[in-house]
Order: C-alpha cells, then structure tokens, then sequence
C-alpha cells in the first residue's frame, strides 16, 4: 500500500512538469516578430562599399609596350577611318591593326638577328685569314721549337713583309731569353719585358723595335718591300748585339 501511494505520486509530479513546459512553450511561441524593412538607400549604400564588391578586373599593366600598342593601334584606326571615308575600320582590317605590333616586333628581331650573323660571319672569314697567316696561340711554339730564320726567308719570298717583323721580333725575344736577358713567359707583355733589361743601350733598341712591331702588326701598317729593308736592319743590328 505505501508503494502504490508513491508511484499516484510520482505520476502526479511529472503531469505537473509537463504542464510547465507546455505553458512555456506556448509562451515562446506568442513572441512578437518586428518586420524589417530594406529601402533602396540602405540598398546604395552596400554597393558602394568596396568590402562588398567581388568583381575581379584585370587590367593591362601601363608600360611601354602597351603604350605602344595603344598609340600603334589609335594611328591606324584614324588612318583606316580617313580612308573608308569615317566609318569604323572592322573584319580583316581590325585584325591587322591589332597583329601589326607583334608583327613589327618580329620584323625588327629577324632584322637584327641578320645583323649579327652577318658580323660574325664576317669574322670568321678575316678569323680564318690570319689563322692561315699566324696563330697568336702558337708563339711559344714558333719561339721554342721553329727554326725563326726560316720563317723570315719564307715570309720575304711571299712579299708578307708585315709577318717577316712579326718573326723578327720573336727572333729577339728567343735571343733575349736564351741570354738570360729576359725570362721569357707567354703571359708577360712586352712592356714587362722593357723593364726587365738591364742594359740601358739594348733596352732602348728593344724598346724602339717594340714600337715598329706593335705599328706594323697590331696598327696594320703596310710595308712595301724599301720600308721592310730600313726596318729589318733595326732588328738585325740588336740580335747582333745580343748574341
């Protein structure tokens, strides 16, 4: 008996919850809704707004080319106006005033391709020349190997009176060196060889063959078969001396 007083009990207090709850849901549902209105001023406003605009636009950089592009393109659309008596310059004639940019640009890189494979083709020939008259490489074979003299008769049989100076003047550093004048080394110039004779007679004749070399060979001066007999003798009369 006590046990079924509890449980009248129990069954009482959840009827009492459950009303609770129903009258609190009643209440929120009689919640009062104010309606919003939107104006076309509120409206303008967000569309001026930058933060609400997701346009993406893309715009061509202003550099030169672009410019040029422009100005190409202005001056062409005027010209083609004038000619097709003002009216707009459309179809094929639109599409050439829109390439002609790129098609100058190649105009002008074949232009200059032309021109520097002209420039080097012209030095590969003259390169090849005095490759076949002396190899700068090959002096300090001609000094330590060749017979000089030989070189020199040849050299004068075949009228190149501007490379018989050229030999002669090796001939004078083989001779210096080999009389511990100077120490002979491929990477020295001919001033360091000016400073390092001692004597002061054989250093001013060498000093003053230098010059007549460096004249005739890098200079290009043209030796006739008189002026080469004057200035051989320059470089005899020191050899002379030398040895």
């Amino acid at each position: 008996m006590p046990n079924l007083s509890r449980f009248f009990l129990f069954l009482f207090v959840c009827f009492l919850s459950l009303g609770q709850q129903d009258a609190m849901a009643l209440q929120d549902n009689d919640s009062y809704y104010k309606k919003q209105d939107i104006t076309k001023e509120d409206l303008e406003k967000y569309t001026q707004d930058k933060a609400f605009n997701y346009k993406e636009t893309i715009e061509d950089p202003d550099n030169w080319w672009t410019r040029f592009k422009r100005w190409v393109r202005n001056g062409l659309m005027k010209f083609f106006e004038w000619l097709f008596g003002g009216s707009k310059a459309e179809g094929i004639v639109w599409f050439i005033f829109r390439v002609l940019p790129y098609i100058l640009l190649g105009i002008l890189i074949f232009l200059l391709i032309r021109f520097f494979l002209k420039v080097n083709s012209r030095n590969l020939i003259y390169g090849e020349q005095n490759k076949a008259t002396i190899n700068f490489t090959d002096e300090e074979q001609i000094i330590k190997n060749e017979d000089i003299n030989a070189l020199i008769t040849e050299a004068i049989k075949q009228n190149d009176y501007r490379l018989a100076i050229r030999y002669y003047y090796l001939l004078t550093l083989k001779n210096l060196s080999e009389t511990n004048i100077i120490d002979w080394q491929l990477q020295k110039t001919n001033a360091d060889y000016i400073n390092e004779i001692k004597t002061n007679t054989i250093q001013a004749q060498f000093e003053k063959i230098t010059k007549i070399y460096d004249y005739v060979w890098y200079g290009e001066f043209k030796v006739d078969a008189l002026k080469f007999e004057s200035l051989k003798q320059k470089f005899i009369n020191l050899n002379n001396q030398v040895k």
